[in-house]
């Protein structure tokens, strides 16, 4: 029997159409407006002078590039710590008959209602000589309870038969963890990881507190210094302030605009994974 398309399903397809195109129409104005070497503040569908002098500014001038190799390395070193705490600390979690268990669970579990300020973190991150330094978010943002919770949830849906067959094969338990329960782990993997990822590379605040050196600031921070108070650095390339600022701005989302789709799947199996616990 062939399913008719009903009148709801036409509405339903023209108001996917009409919300697409109100999230699409801005992204395209600010890609076509970072290609176009005279600013506009109009609407093209293609820039009217084509460039991509906006984009060797960002690779060639030392004030903007430095904060993005900074953002990169940033995130790609605390994503894996985060993701590498996480794992291991949702495994050890998982294991009922480790002494302590709960109370260590506890001491975790309130670090989510209460936090100790913003004074003593300061203080503490300056015992650790992080203050002035990228590496603070590599650091602040290396445990996050909530991940490791969905990381502990995501490792209880493994059958427990997995686990009993690795034991009676000879593995130790950390074999069991990267030999059985990583591998069937690649969607809570994703999924998290993807959060980390998020986190570190749009973290705007912990550079504003704990940063003032300009050689160790992020690019979100460098970006909004950029626009905000019309810091922009000079290049010998002939471009426009407006075309600087857009293609900054695209190479602020692009990362995630390419690695998004991709990991779509993984990130929505994972949350549901990892939060839902029959």
């Amino acid at each position: 029997m062939k399913n008719k398309t009903t009148v709801f399903d036409i509405i339903l397809y023209v108001v996917f159409a009409i919300l697409t195109l109100i999230i699409i129409i801005p992204i395209w104005k600010v890609v076509s407006d970072s290609l176009n070497a005279v600013g506009v503040y109009k609407f093209q569908l293609w820039p009217s002078d084509f460039t991509l002098a906006g984009y060797q500014t960002i690779l060639t001038t030392e004030k903007l590039f430095r904060p993005f190799l900074n953002s990169v390395v940033t995130t790609l070193v605390g994503t894996l710590l985060g993701l590498a705490m996480a794992t291991l600390g949702g495994y050890v979690l998982n294991q009922y008959d480790m002494p302590g268990r709960n109370l260590l669970s506890y001491f975790l579990l309130i670090t989510m209602i209460f936090s100790g300020g913003m004074i003593p973190e300061y203080l503490v991150m300056k015992q650790l000589h992080l203050v002035d330094s990228m590496w603070i978010l590599v650091v602040k943002h290396g445990i996050n309870v909530y991940n490791l919770v969905l990381m502990k949830n995501f490792f209880e849906g493994i059958p427990h038969s997995l686990y009993e067959a690795a034991e009676l094969d000879g593995c130790t338990p950390m074999q069991i963890f990267y030999k059985v329960v990583l591998p069937l782990s690649k969607a809570a993997l994703a999924s998290i990881g993807l959060m980390f990822a998020v986190t570190i590379w749009n973290d705007y605040s912990t550079v504003q507190i704990y940063i003032t050196n300009p050689s160790q600031v992020n690019f979100q921070y460098q970006l909004r210094v950029m626009i905000m108070d019309g810091d922009t650095p000079t290049t010998a390339y002939k471009v426009s302030q407006n075309t600087l600022y857009y293609a900054s701005i695209v190479c602020a989302i692009l990362p995630f605009m390419i690695a998004y789709p991709f990991l779509q799947k993984y990130f929505v199996t994972g949350i549901n994974a990892g939060a839902v616990k029959e």
